[in-house]
């Protein structure tokens, strides 16, 4: 009946925690059975896991929840499905204080009629394995393992490993039953598809379409949470900059997944509104075909980023003004700032990953042209986004660039302007640095404010610029009283000199940093 995969027993056996080798002897001790399910055997049994392997581990057993506690003392049952998380350290003891983690232990169980196409009616314990694993969502996660003897045999029931061979996703038994039962399914078909690189199996894909409306019966903020792993999934090409090779997988595969079946009328259907619309002269791509492509090129690892680079043009087709080659977009990017805030407001979205989004698509059609703009155009725009935010708001206008179908993700003038950045938020030469102030010379010195206080603080900073170790308050104010004996016009040259030195010796720095001239 069971599918052995003797292949991989030593090598599968080193990549379980011994802890979690422990809990399954510890409930077999007492004479229950014990597999690991699900996901994590699914990442073990592939050549190149997502983020390099599991990294949760679920245990099935036939133990009731009550049994599961009374052999694990350090554990704990806070839900009405069955599920004990066993709390454990790295060194495999339950009652260890360091550094725990849970595994959790849950007891075969069977689901009765979804009546809110989200959660099982009444959760009904089951008797055998092949029961549980029978109402899992998809073959390659309805996998199971035995540890038994220092050696490991896989429970496959469904085909889950020619699936995973395969590289396809498809449901465990009719698809329609499986998305009837929690409709958030179609979602997480998409987002294995997205963050493992599989192809939807046909009658799998074609259920999806049919019964995309069932994800209205889902909330908000579970439907956040497959998005957002949507977003972040990676494709060698997302990860590659400008290497624009074809790959299956990644975010932007995902949002055109959730497109082609229906599914985001349900989640970003104002992204609808840019299919099929043209742009202008500066755009290959209609509007929503840029904007999967800003977000399949988008540099950044980043949720905030990967959003904005998606929401960018959000509202460029209510924007849009005349047709053909010079239509305009006036003001679509703070229009659009305000469309995503609704946007992931309605997605439940924490605030502070909103006003990043907010932030990045108000600022993104900044201007810069290294002829015409100055170092204050610069600093104002540093201003508004924040200095902080300044390389996400260069990653997405790379992103930008890419998505419009230009081959130079970087080009001259977006390095001026980092150069410029990196310029004007350099303190190196700001009295700021140093260990006193003008109020410790008027103190110390007994003279009353004026010119000569700023004349010796900055020959003392081009003093501590050359030696830092003279960047102590007693040295600075015995040096001040020194300086104290010059004149006005001495001080100011003997700063101005060594200041001037340093700034062409920074900027020279900068300028080689940058690629720039």
């Amino acid at each position: 009946m069971f599918d052995s995969y003797q292949g991989h027993n030593k090598k599968m056996l080193k990549k379980i925690p011994k802890p979690v080798i422990n809990i399954l002897q510890e409930l077999e001790k007492n004479k229950f059975e014990a597999y690991v399910v699900g996901g994590c055997v699914r990442d073990l049994l592939m050549e190149n896991p997502p983020a390099g392997g599991p990294k949760d581990w679920d245990v099935a057993t036939n133990a009731q929840p009550e049994e599961v506690q009374k052999i694990f003392e350090d554990s704990f049952y806070e839900n009405e499905f069955g599920t004990v998380g066993v709390k454990i350290s790295e060194q495999g003891t339950v009652s260890s204080e360091q550094k725990k983690w849970v595994v959790e232990v849950t007891t075969y169980r069977i689901e009765s009629k979804y009546s809110d196409k989200r959660h099982p009616d009444k959760i009904k314990f089951a008797k055998t394995l092949e029961e549980d694993l029978g109402r899992r969502d998809f073959t390659i996660n309805a996998l199971a393992l035995k540890v038994e003897n220092n050696l490991t045999e896989i429970i496959d029931l469904f085909g889950g490993q020619k699936d995973l061979q395969k590289k396809i996703i498809r449901t465990v038994g009719d698809p329609g039953e499986r998305f009837s039962e929690d409709a958030l399914r179609m979602m997480r078909a998409i987002r294995f598809s997205s963050v493992l690189g599989f192809s939807i199996e046909k009658k799998t894909l074609e259920s999806i379409k049919k019964n995309s409306k069932l994800l209205s019966y889902v909330s908000h903020e579970r439907i956040k949470d497959e998005l957002q792993k949507i977003i972040l999934s990676d494709s060698p090409a997302s990860t590659r900059g400008n290497d624009r090779s074809s790959t299956r997988g990644g975010p932007a595969e995902g949002i055109d997944l959730l497109h082609e079946t229906g599914l985001n009328n349900f989640i970003i259907p104002e992204l609808e509104k840019g299919v099929g619309v043209k742009q202008n002269l500066h755009h290959i791509y209609t509007i929503y075909k840029h904007s999967l492509l800003a977000l399949k090129y988008c540099p950044s690892p980043k949720l905030e980023v990967r959003l904005a680079a998606l929401l960018h043009d959000i509202a460029k087709p209510q924007t849009k003004r005349g047709e053909g080659t010079y239509a305009t977009f006036y003001n679509h990017d703070h229009v659009g700032a305000r469309v995503a805030e609704k946007i992931l407001e309605r997605l439940r979205f924490p605030r502070e990953v909103i006003e990043k989004v907010k932030l990045l698509i108000d600022q993104h059609m900044f201007y810069y042209n290294p002829d015409e703009v100055t170092e204050s155009s610069v600093r104002r725009l540093v201003q508004r986004a924040g200095l902080q935010n300044m390389k996400d708001l260069i990653d997405l206008r790379i992103a930008d660039r890419l998505g419009s179908g230009t081959p130079k993700a970087k080009p001259y003038k977006l390095r001026h302007l980092e150069y410029v950045i990196d310029k004007i938020s350099h303190d190196a030469i700001s009295v700021k640095m140093l260990k006193i102030n003008g109020n410790d010379l008027i103190k110390t010195l007994k003279i009353k404010p004026g010119p000569k206080i700023g004349a010796i603080l900055d020959v003392l900073l081009a003093e501590v610029i050359e030696d830092p170790a003279k960047n102590t308050q007693e040295l600075l104010l015995a040096r001040a009283k020194e300086l104290d004996k010059e004149n006005l016009e001495v001080l100011r040259k003997m700063a101005k000199v060594r200041i001037e030195e340093k700034k062409e010796e920074e900027d020279k720095e900068l300028k080689g940093k940058y690629w720039v001239k």
